[in-house]
């Protein structure tokens, strides 16, 4: 048990910068949930706006809120907000996204009651910038649902060439492994999540649950050219690497898949964006009709 008195069963953290847009709603996803043992850490990021004052508008004591002196970068802040949790269960959740009431509820039990399962991953929603689903039940395509060994999953990743676990919302993990793991490293910014699922992987099995437990934002602006260049560059690094690292069995057919089917997951991630942005788009005009 770590300082404090008081260890949950399962510990979300949310890490904020200039999150004012959003945060409210991701917040109440979280105080929603019909599992009610958890602890919810939100660690703010020196933000520059109304973020800290939202996050403590919220008078629930299961909430601690945190706050960095000076910006960290990403990485460094992603890292900080796990290390700040208190139980052996955690769920990173971005200040933007939205969890599904029954997440906690579907997600925890299998994890707490198995102790060879070393992730649990759900379906989720694409949604707008007003929370509109834009794509439904989205990831572990492939047959990712059901129990999976380490090396049965870094196929289908390979095979799929994008991320077919999905963001840190839909994925729970444990905090022990993380530690061990190495948490989030800063030269896989971009796919920062996938590259922590499979070393993850290495410390036990998948269970992809087939309900939809969360939502992730996509954001006008949220890649850009430039990032996405990266996203490529790195998810075509972390095939390579998965496929001679020898800690998972990879079949040399899995790798011939995997190099050709990376630039069909690069223009899935461009879909996606090019759907959000027509929707933000659809709303200026709306809401320029109805001011004339």
């Amino acid at each position: 048990m770590r300082p404090g008195g008081f260890q949950p069963s399962v510990s979300i953290c949310i890490p904020v910068y200039n999150g004012e847009a959003f945060l409210a709603e991701t917040i109440r996803s979280v105080l929603e949930q019909t599992f009610r043992d958890f602890e919810l850490v939100i660690l703010e990021n020196a933000s520059r706006d109304r973020s800290d004052e939202i996050a403590r508008s919220f008078p629930d004591p299961r909430i601690r809120i945190e706050r960095n002196r000076e910006t960290l970068s990403q990485p460094d802040n992603w890292n900080r907000a796990v290390q700040l949790c208190r139980a052996p269960l955690v769920k990173l959740l971005c200040a933007d996204d939205l969890l599904h009431p029954r997440c906690l509820e579907l997600q925890v039990p299998p994890m707490r009651d198995d102790p060879s399962i070393a992730l649990v991953a759900a379906r989720r929603h694409m949604i707008d910038e007003q929370s509109r689903v834009i794509v439904p039940r989205r990831g572990l395509g492939g047959g990712l649902v059901g129990t999976h060994s380490g090396s049965e999953v870094a196929r289908r990743v390979i095979r799929n060439g994008a991320n077919p676990i999905g963001e840190p919302g839909n994925v729970l993990f444990r905090l022990e492994q993380f530690v061990t793991a190495g948490g989030w490293r800063s030269d896989r910014r971009f796919i920062m999540d996938l590259d922590c699922w499979m070393r993850l992987l290495q410390y036990g099995d998948f269970l992809g649950l087939p309900e939809t437990l969360a939502a992730f934002r996509i954001q006008r602006g949220s890649v850009s050219a430039e990032n996405e260049q990266a996203i490529y560059d790195e998810q075509r690094a972390l095939i390579e690497e998965l496929g001679s690292s020898g800690t998972f069995d990879v079949r040399g057919l899995d790798m011939t898949v995997g190099r050709v089917a990376a630039p069909l997951g690069r223009a899935r991630r461009k879909a996606l964006f090019s759907v959000s942005q027509f929707a933000a788009r659809r709303d200026e005009k709306e809401i320029a009709e109805r001011a004339s």
